[in-house]
C-alpha cells in the first residue's frame, strides 16, 4: 500500500498555490479526505480553516497548520487504563476479523506486564475460529502469559468467567480477552458480545473492566462504521489502531472523537510485541500534520 501522508500533502499543497484561494481550499479538503477525515469533517474544517485564515491575515503553511491542530485538537481524544493492583480487571477486546485483535491482545499483555507487573491472564473468547485459539496460544506461550481456552465452539462467556476466576485466584490482575468479530453474521455476533459483556461485566471489580474496539488503521471510514456496530451494541470505552506504521492517513482518530466521542488508547506501530503503545494527541498531530 502506498503510504498517504497528510503532511506531504500540505506542503505540496503549499508549493502548487501562491495564495490560499478557493483552489487552495478545495485541494486541502481533498487532501483530508484522503487522510481519512470523513468529507463532512473535511469540509467543516476547511471552511473555518478558511475563515480564520482570512480574519487573522495568516498565508504561510506553519501559521496555518497549528491553527488546523488547534482545530482538529478537541476531537483528537486520549484514554489511559490503569488496572488497580490486587483487583480482578478485564479488557475485552472488541472488532473485525482482520483487524488485529489477537496479535493486539498479546502486545497489550506484553505492555501491561512491562509497565504495571501484575498477572496477565489471555481468554480465547473467539470460539468460533480455531485458529483464533491457536494463534493466541502461541502467542501466550511466546511472551510467558497464561491463555484460558475451551475446545471450538464453546461457550465463550464461559471462557471469559474462568478467565477471571483465575485471575482472582492469584490474587488480581488483568484478563485481556479475544473475541470474535464475523460482522457478515451481525445479529449472531452482537447477541454473543451481549452475553460475554454481561459476564466480563460481573466478573470484574468495581470499576476495573473495559471495552477496546481494535481498528485497522489503514481501513478508512469502514472504521468509522465498524465503532458505530460495536459502540451501539455494547458500548466502547476506547479505540486501539492497528496497522499504524503502514499508514500515515489515521484520521479515523478524528471522526472517532468527533462522531462517536471515542478516545484512542493505543496505537501498533510494527510487527514485534514492543511495537505499542499509549496513543498521544500531541505526537498524532505532530505525525499527521508535521507539525514542529
Amino acid at each position: 500500500m502506498a503510504r498517504f501522508s497528510l503532511a506531504e500533502g500540505l506542503k505540496k499543497l503549499f508549493g502548487a498555490h501562491t495564495r490560499l484561494d478557493d483552489d487552495f481550499f478545495d485541494d486541502l479538503a481533498d487532501s483530508l479526505i484522503e487522510g481519512d477525515l470523513g468529507p463532512k469533517t473535511a469540509f467543516e474544517v476547511c471552511e473555518t480553516l478558511r475563515a480564520r485564515c482570512m480574519k487573522d491575515g495568516i498565508t504561510d503553511r506553519d501559521s496555518m497548520s497549528a491553527l488546523l491542530a488547534e482545530l482538529l485538537s478537541p476531537w483528537i481524544l486520549e484514554y489511559r487504563f490503569e488496572p488497580p493492583a490486587g483487583r480482578v480487571s478485564v479488557a475485552l477486546m472488541l472488532g473485525v476479523n482482520g483487524a488485529g485483535k489477537t496479535t493486539t491482545a498479546a502486545k497489550m499483555a506484553v505492555w501491561y506486564k512491562k509497565n504495571f507487573g501484575s498477572p496477565i491472564v489471555l481468554a480465547a473468547a473467539d470460539t468460533f475460529r480455531a485458529a483464533a485459539i491457536e494463534q493466541l496460544q502461541t502467542h501466550g506461550e511466546r511472551i510467558s502469559a497464561r491463555v484460558v481456552a475451551h475446545k471450538h465452539g464453546a461457550d465463550p462467556g464461559a471462557v471469559v468467567f474462568d478467565a477471571a476466576e483465575a485471575v482472582r485466584g492469584a490474587g488480581g490482575g488483568l484478563v485481556i480477552a479475544d473475541t470474535a468479530g464475523r460482522l457478515h453474521n451481525k445479529d449472531n455476533l452482537i447477541r454473543e458480545l451481549q452475553k460475554i459483556d454481561r459476564i466480563a461485566a460481573s466478573r470484574s471489580d468495581e470499576g476495573c473492566y473495559r471495552k477496546f474496539l481494535v481498528i485497522d488503521a489503514t481501513t478508512g471510514q469502514n472504521g468509522l462504521r465498524q465503532a458505530e456496530v460495536f459502540h451501539q451494541a455494547i458500548g466502547v470505552d476506547a479505540i486501539v489502531l492497528t496497522k499504524y506504521d503502514s499508514t500515515a492517513r489515521g484520521g479515523i482518530a478524528v471522526t472517532a472523537g468527533k462522531e462517536l466521542s471515542l478516545p484512542v488508547i493505543f496505537v501498533g506501530t510494527g510487527e514485534t510485541y514492543g511495537d505499542f503503545m499509549p496513543f498521544e494527541r500531541s505526537a498524532y498531530l505532530k505525525d499527521f500534520l508535521g507539525n514542529p
